[in-house]
C-alpha cells in the first residue's frame, strides 16, 4: 500500500460515509467525496492533526460532458509536514462548489480559472470574475461543446490600426 493510500485510508476513517476511496490500476489512488460534504472534508484535512495538509498544490476542472453531473473538480494536496500528498475529487453540476480560498490563498486563482473556463461559480469567492478572457465573452473555452469554429472562422484576422491608436493613446 503506497503512502498516499494509508492518507486516504485515514482520511475515510476520520471522515465515515464521506470519503469513498478508488484505487486505480496504475498511478495514484484518489478519494471522491459528495459536493455536499467537499468544503466539510477539506476544511478537516487541512487542519487534522495527523494530517495537515496546508498546501494546495493544484485545482482544476474535467468537463465530462453527456454524464450527470457533467463536471469534475479534482484537488491536490500536499502535507509539508507529514512529507505526504492526496488526490480529492467531486462531481459537480453547473450549481459549482464553495470556495476553499479560504483555506488556502492559491485557490483564488485557480477557482477564478474555472468560472472563466468552464462556467463554475464557486459560493463565497472574494473575487469571482473572469481571468482570461473579456468581462463580455461569451461561453467557457474549455467545455466540450464550445465552438471550435466560428461563423468568421474562414475570414483573415485583420488589426483595426486606429482603435489600437486610441487604446495604446
Amino acid at each position: 500500500m503506497s503512502d498516499n493510500s494509508k492518507l486516504l485510508e485515514k482520511i475515510k476513517q476520520e471522515a465515515p460515509g464521506k470519503v469513498q476511496v478508488i484505487p486505480v490500476p496504475v498511478g495514484e489512488p484518489f478519494a471522491m467525496v459528495e459536493k455536499d460534504d467537499i468544503r466539510e472534508v477539506l476544511d478537516y484535512i487541512k487542519t487534522a492533526r495527523g494530517l495537515v495538509f496546508d498546501m494546495l498544490v493544484e485545482l482544476f476542472a474535467v468537463d465530462y460532458m453527456g454524464e450527470e453531473p457533467r463536471f469534475e473538480v479534482v484537488y491536490i494536496l500536499r502535507s509539508t509536514k507529514h512529507n505526504g500528498r492526496v488526490i480529492i475529487k467531486t462531481k459537480v453540476g453547473e450549481e459549482g462548489l464553495h470556495t476553499v480560498s479560504d483555506l488556502w490563498p492559491a485557490a483564488d486563482f485557480l477557482e477564478r480559472e474555472i468560472y472563466d473556463m468552464f462556467g463554475l461559480p464557486f459560493a463565497n469567492h472574494p473575487d469571482l470574475r473572469r481571468i482570461y478572457t473579456d468581462d463580455d465573452f461569451v461561453g467557457h473555452p474549455l467545455r466540450k461543446d464550445f465552438p471550435l469554429e466560428g461563423e468568421d472562422f474562414d475570414k483573415p484576422f485583420v488589426v483595426n490600426l486606429e482603435k489600437e491608436k486610441a487604446i495604446d493613446g
